[in-house]
Parts: C-alpha cells; sequence; structure tokens
C-alpha cells in the first residue's frame, strides 16, 4: 500500500517504522527534514511537501494539535490541494471535536475521504505495531485501510461513521489516564507522608487494583522516569484544554479536569514542559509540603 505520512515526532516515527516493516512504500515529510533521515535509511522516501505526500492517495497526519494539522492541510502545498478525488486523510492526532468535524466537511466537499484513527499508546507501541486504534469514518475508506491499521494496532474500535466521535473518545481517554496520574499521584504522596514507604504502598495497590493502566503509570511514578518523555507534559496540558473545552460545548461538569488543568499549569511554571507529564508528581509533593531535589 502506498501511504504518506506527515509528523515525525516519537509517535510518527514509531508508526511509520511499523508501516516499512509490514512492506508499505511510506513516502514521509516533516517541518523539520532532517528528523526524516533514519526513516529514509529505512526504505522511506522524502516529499518535498505535505502536498507531495498527500498525492499518493492516502495521507496520515500525526501532529501535535489543531494548529500544527491545519498548517498541514490548508494552502497550495497543503494536503487538501495535494489529495486526489477518493483519496483519504487519516487523522491519528489529538485533534478537537469542532475541528475534526470541519476537516470531514472539506474533505467532503473535495470528493476526498476524512478518517478520524487517533491512537493509544506510547512511543514504543507505535514502533511494535502494538497501538490501539480508534476508528471513524466512512466503512468503505475505512476497509481500504485495512493493511495500514493491521500494521499500526494490535485492536482497532470502530466508533461509527462521524470522524469527530473518534476524537471524542479520545479526548475522554486521555481525561481518564491524566486524571489516573493524578490520582496516583496523591495516593503515593498520601502513603509517604503517613510513614509508608511507595514501594510497599505500590505493592499493594498494584495487587488489589491492577489494571495494565495503573501498572504502567504507578510503576513510572515510582520511579519517577520523568526523561525522556513518552507523553510531554505540553501535550497532556493540551489534551485536559480539549476535555474541558468539549465540556462547555456539551455542558458537562468536570472538577477532576479542573483540578488537573491547574496542577499542569503549575508544572510548566515550574520548568517541566519537556518532561513527561507523570512528572505532575512533584506539583502534587510540592503541595503537600515534600520538597525533593528536582
Amino acid at each position: 500500500m502506498d501511504i504518506g505520512f506527515i509528523g515525525l515526532g516519537n509517535m510518527g516515527r514509531g508508526m511509520v517504522q511499523s508501516l516499512l516493516r509490514a512492506g508499505h512504500r511510506v513516502v514521509v515529510w516533516n517541518r523539520t527534514p532532517e528528523r526524516a533521515d533514519e526513516l529514509v535509511a529505512l526504505g522511506a522516501e522524502r516529499a518535498a511537501t505535505p502536498f507531495e505526500a498527500a498525492e499518493v492517495g492516502v495521507v496520515f497526519t500525526m501532529l501535535a494539535d489543531d494548529a500544527a494539522t491545519e498548517a498541514v492541510v490548508a494552502g497550495p502545498h497543503g494536503i487538501l490541494a495535494g489529495l486526489p478525488r477518493d483519496g483519504i486523510h487519516v487523522a491519528s492526532s489529538t485533534l478537537s471535536v469542532r475541528y475534526s468535524a470541519e476537516l470531514a466537511e472539506r474533505h467532503r466537499t473535495r470528493g476526498q475521504h476524512y478518517v478520524a484513527a487517533p491512537v493509544f499508546g506510547r512511543p514504543d507501541a507505535a514502533a511494535q505495531g502494538a497501538l490501539r486504534l480508534v476508528i471513524a469514518g466512512q466503512p468503505g475508506a475505512i476497509a481500504r485501510l485495512q493493511p495500514a491499521f493491521a500494521a499500526l494496532g494490535s485492536q482497532q474500535f470502530v466508533i461509527g461513521e462521524r470522524p469527530e466521535h473518534a476524537h471524542a473518545v479520545k479526548i475522554a481517554g486521555n481525561f481518564l489516564i491524566l486524571s489516573l496520574v493524578e490520582l496516583l499521584s496523591e495516593a503515593f504522596v498520601l502513603a509517604d507522608k503517613a510513614g509508608v514507604s511507595r514501594e510497599r504502598f505500590f505493592e499493594v495497590a498494584s495487587a488489589v487494583f491492577s489494571s495494565p493502566l495503573a501498572d504502567r503509570y504507578g510503576r513510572a511514578l515510582l520511579e519517577q522516569r520523568f526523561q525522556p518523555p513518552g507523553f510531554r507534559l505540553t501535550l497532556g496540558l493540551k489534551d485536559i484544554r480539549l476535555a474541558l473545552e468539549l465540556a462547555e460545548a456539551t455542558h458537562t461538569p468536570l472538577p477532576i479536569a479542573d483540578l488537573v488543568h491547574q496542577h499542569a499549569l503549575e508544572a510548566m511554571a515550574r520548568g517541566q514542559a519537556e518532561l513527561d507529564f507523570t512528572s505532575l508528581l512533584r506539583v502534587v509533593e510540592a503541595h503537600a509540603g515534600l520538597h525533593r531535589p528536582e
């Protein structure tokens, strides 16, 4: 299958590696061209513009946010201009529900398809082809994408035909993850201040409340693995803002999201922008009077 791929950050690089390993032809573009060098050495082709990446007929985007996506979608060198009629744009980024719906309409008016396929999983899962994909769009377009989806993920969830619904699921899921980091941080600090070692608390918690997500993030918090970031604090802050934006649009109170948002802002003010989101623990510790060396 011929695939264009735009966005070669930690997640995008891993996804391209999985596509190449499965034998797909992949044409890549990134705003910082040198990020493509490693992938070109593995067999990817380099596009000069997003237009060229989209020309192949199927193009994935894996970018930081709405603004970064719009920068490669619009204009004479963008995806909308380059994607042929009946071509497919697959948005795997975490986008706002509003913008995802807008993209669907813009592609529809050009005779193009738009499929939302945001993913759950960290960079290691992307490189292993073990992501979980949340998919929404026209059934025919989704069927055409199955060879690519099979290379990228271990599990697929088809939500329906409205692409923005896949992004709503992704936003709600990320809200759950970010809230879990907050709750685990508070629980670790509570046990610590009561005189119980965090290791002993985690031993009990991981046995009684075992889940892959809690185990992964609990271990990361216990070991304070904040670098290299699998999910940067800046991206977590963006995602909690998306949850609050959706909450406002749907008149849904999210008091936990408000708290996580404030703690994420505090972490940014402390200079933690490029650390993993689990570094939120440092804010919780500081509020409890535990001041550890940075």
